[in-house]
């Protein structure tokens, strides 16, 4: 999750969007999708690497700063609304109904959120990273959603990079899961564009099964519109939180009237929790909803306010892209 704030620092003229990055996670694009780079050298093993301890030890990106003279909020690409359904490995229990609207707390339902959504764990600039990710419907049943900045930064992709669905206090109950290839659009990748900061992965089997046929995948929506009641879930590294925990928020959204064209929405998660998923249409009885956008920043100034970038046809077209790989 990213902090933006006003930077007394010279804008890169490499980054026309953000001035100064103080820390690790990175943003998508929009525009027409071109061929998405991949990931860069990873261990030869990343699941292996990734033990409990490592996992721990893992601190979530630091906060940037970003030159708000050098930010626009270009139009976001849109099209026709489309949705994907989501699909589930087996029966669900009913969780109850939780507070809504909820600025952030402990997720004590359960349903399919609990296996569809993970943490996120990464190497950048020489350190272990974490960030947040949920598993969704896709024809390769191995596709991620996740935020741009949770696949590079900086021009660089983070390495040993792995999903590790249903995490909680250092174990991984349905394994981790090691990318073979991390995606960005084509905006994030050439100048990481905030209002564009979604990535995605597409993960290879384990033990011989496919990650949506042992966890399930949310389904998705794309060009449908703002001021939606949504859900967003992650876990939260950074003070209170520590990421052991799944947290979530809810409340009725409305579009950011600063410096982007993302949804906005009152919750207290911090650094960990980028890339955790927003949905609407949840259905807290069975944990399932819309994929429609997942954390990525806050300002400085609105600390319990976070943002999530708007799912156009960018979006559209990343996921397209990653399903099919």
């Amino acid at each position: 999750m990213r902090d933006i704030r006003r930077s007394s620092r010279s804008p890169r003229k490499s980054r026309p969007v953000f001035a100064a990055l103080l820390g690790a996670a990175a943003f998508l694009g929009t525009g027409v999708f071109a061929s998405p780079a991949g990931a860069a050298t990873a261990a030869a093993d990343p699941a292996s690497f990734w033990t409990a301890e490592r996992m721990r030890q893992a601190t979530p990106l630091d906060l940037p700063t970003v030159d708000r003279s050098r930010v626009k909020a270009p139009s976001v690409g849109k099209g026709k609304e489309k949705t994907v359904a989501p699909t589930l490995p087996g029966a669900l229990n009913d969780v109850g109904v939780l507070a809504f609207p909820h600025s952030g707390g402990a997720w004590s339902g359960g349903g399919a959120v609990v296996s569809t959504a993970g943490r996120v764990f990464f190497t950048y600039q020489g350190r272990t990273a974490s960030c947040s990710g949920n598993a969704v419907t896709s024809s390769n049943k191995s596709t991620v959603i996740t935020a741009g900045h949770c696949v590079k930064l900086e021009g660089s992709w983070h390495t040993n990079w792995v999903f590790v669905p249903g995490y909680h206090d250092g174990q991984a109950p349905y394994g981790r899961w090691s990318a073979t290839k991390t995606l960005s659009t084509p905006q994030w990748t050439a100048s990481e564009d905030i209002n564009y900061d979604i990535g995605a992965a597409v993960v290879a089997p384990l033990d011989g099964k496919l990650l949506t046929d042992v966890v399930g995948g949310q389904g998705l929506a794309f060009n449908t519109g703002y001021n939606k009641a949504m859900y967003a879930f992650g876990f939260p590294a950074a003070a209170p939180y520590d990421g052991e925990k799944f947290i979530y928020c809810s409340g009725t959204t409305n579009r950011d009237f600063l410096l982007s064209n993302d949804h906005g929405m009152n919750c207290n998660m911090t650094g960990g929790s980028s890339g955790g998923p927003w949905f609407t249409q949840f259905n807290e009885s069975t944990g399932t909803g819309l994929l429609s956008s997942v954390n990525s920043f806050k300002y400085n100034f609105l600390p319990n306010r976070m943002y999530g970038p708007y799912f156009g046809a960018d979006a559209q077209n990343l996921y397209q892209t990653a399903q099919s790989s």
